[in-house]
């Protein structure tokens, strides 16, 4: 890990042997790596495990350090980690952010967070505030424009008072957090965590003046509308994520849903062709048409899959059950003679195997989600 290298904590130290400088410093260290790494996301909790950590037990509230400083010692993080990339991040961010808050100008969108200030690190979110009367009349222009999202009603404590929160994640490239406000909190003052001041917000305009300032070189026409370059991870989560909801028969499938068993598939694979990355995404996808249509699910998966696999994986998938016959020894001669004369007939043999062995109760398996980054990090090392 990449901040051992950095720092190295022996044992844990009190406040009588370290000074409260040094103390701090440190404490300040371990709470931003563990919001750098995502291991926490609150500042106040970052605090209290990094004293733990540091201090063995209780520090005296002075001792801990800012949210700004926690801040600023992530973009330190970030800059001597992620390097130019993080500025090439930046920039597509806020060109996303162009595009979606064009597709949404009727609902007086708001930037706001690291896209607008530029503090960004790997992984940041594109935060956008939206003044509407009901969730449904901006799903509805998602829908129109063949977004893939979906809605989170967040339950917060603050000061002694629940407030709900609705959330629109749109997927793709970066992660879209659109936080819905009615039409009426459009001129309220939102305040930051880090600071307690007034947060920074940029309408449509601002950000285009703000993107023509920056990125002189850039037009701002190149932020196509999301809906018009979907990302095909967005694509196979959208078909993967229904078989949740699909139950199979218990004397064939005795390990539960579709998903489930897919994710499997998938870690059987994986165990055996860890690179192949045609054949491991043969292995998540071949059951996703039985949330479509379950009667001809082997032939609806790949139209609902058209243009977003390579023609290897789609061969994989549309002969996997004759795979099945195949080791049964039920499949005629002259199938199996074509299936042998195939390059990819060792592959197709070795995913039969991995789907009928995908089916044991309580197997353990990554999410969704992880599959998915596993995936998409070998593609961009190896592709």
């Amino acid at each position: 890990w990449l901040f051992t290298i950095a720092f190295h904590f022996h044992g844990a130290s009190t406040p009588e042997v370290m000074g409260n400088d040094k103390l701090r410093r440190r404490i300040l260290f371990e709470a931003a790596r563990l919001m750098y790494s995502r291991r926490e996301s609150e500042y106040y909790r970052a605090k209290l495990k990094a004293a733990r950590k540091v201090c063995g037990g209780w520090v005296k509230p002075s001792h801990l350090p800012s949210n700004a400083e926690i801040r600023d010692e992530i973009l330190r993080f970030a800059a001597i980690y992620e390097g130019p990339s993080r500025g090439q991040n930046l920039r597509q961010m806020r060109m996303t952010a162009l595009g979606v808050m064009r597709l949404l100008q009727k609902f007086r969108p708001r930037l706001i967070g690291s896209t607008l200030t530029g503090h960004v690190r790997s992984g940041s979110d594109i935060d956008i505030h939206v003044f509407a009367a009901s969730v449904e009349a901006v799903a509805g222009t998602l829908d129109e424009a063949g977004q893939v999202y979906d809605i989170e009603h967040k339950s917060v404590r603050k000061h002694g008072e629940e407030r709900i929160y609705t959330h629109l994640h749109i997927q793709g490239a970066f992660r879209i957090e659109l936080t819905l406000y009615s039409p009426d909190k459009a001129r309220l003052v939102f305040r930051s965590s880090i600071t307690g001041k007034p947060i920074e917000r940029a309408s449509l305009s601002q950000l285009e003046q703000l993107l023509a300032t920056e990125y002189p070189d850039a037009s701002t026409d190149e932020a196509a509308p999301p809906g018009e370059a979907i990302d095909r991870f967005t694509v196979y989560r959208s078909l993967l994520a229904p078989l949740a909801g699909v139950a199979q028969s218990r004397k064939h499938h005795p390990e539960g849903d579709a998903l489930y068993h897919s994710l499997q598939v998938y870690e059987l694979a994986r165990d055996q062709l860890p690179y192949d990355e045609e054949f491991l995404l043969a292995a998540l996808l071949h059951d996703i048409g039985k949330a479509i249509d379950p009667l001809n699910h082997v032939q609806a998966g790949l139209e609902a899959l058209d243009g977003y696999i390579t023609e290897r994986t789609k061969w994989l998938i549309e002969n996997h059950m004759d795979a099945h016959k195949l080791i049964g020894g039920t499949i005629g001669a002259r199938a199996e003679r074509r299936l042998r004369e195939h390059p990819d007939f060792a592959e197709l043999e070795l995913l039969g195997r991995c789907d009928q062995a995908g089916r044991q109760r309580g197997a353990p398996v990554p999410d969704l989600n992880e599959a998915l980054d596993q995936i998409a990090e070998m593609g961009r090392l190896y592709g």
